[in-house]
């Protein structure tokens, strides 16, 4: 009889201490996250304005004059090609947009000329138009 008072004291004894243990062991995992939620907004907020950025500069470059000629010589529309920039994923849009500020530069500097100019801005144009069409 005393055996079985000792073994059911020993039993519920083991399960308060793993129910404790346990409980004890989810509290601290769901306190310590790996990332928290301030920084999580705030890495949304940077990538957020990255993209704003990216999608400004290329936008800027399609509203230019070369650029809007360029896309109608093209049988283009800027329009459609300008309202096709913010379905670009975000690594198509960051690399359109550099390379758009690079040909931009280039310009501006002397390095290429208005004929390469032109042919950039279709390429890129077409490319926009490609990439939306088959996402």
């Amino acid at each position: 009889m005393k055996n079985r008072f000792v073994l059911r004291e020993a039993k519920l004894g083991l399960a308060l201490v793993l129910g404790t243990a346990l409980f004890s062991t989810q509290t601290v995992l769901a306190q310590d996250h790996l990332v928290s939620p301030s920084d999580m907004q705030q890495d949304m907020r940077a990538a957020s304005q990255v993209r704003q950025q990216n999608e400004e500069q290329l936008r800027s470059f399609l509203s230019s004059t070369e650029a809007q000629h360029a896309m109608k010589s093209a049988k283009l529309d800027p329009q459609q090609v300008t309202n096709a920039v913010s379905r670009l994923s975000n690594d198509d849009l960051a690399r359109l947009a550099a390379r758009s500020a690079a040909a931009q530069k280039d310009f501006a500097a002397g390095r290429i000329d208005d004929h390469d100019l032109l042919v950039i801005l279709v390429c890129v144009a077409v490319l926009i138009l490609v990439v939306v069409a088959v996402h």
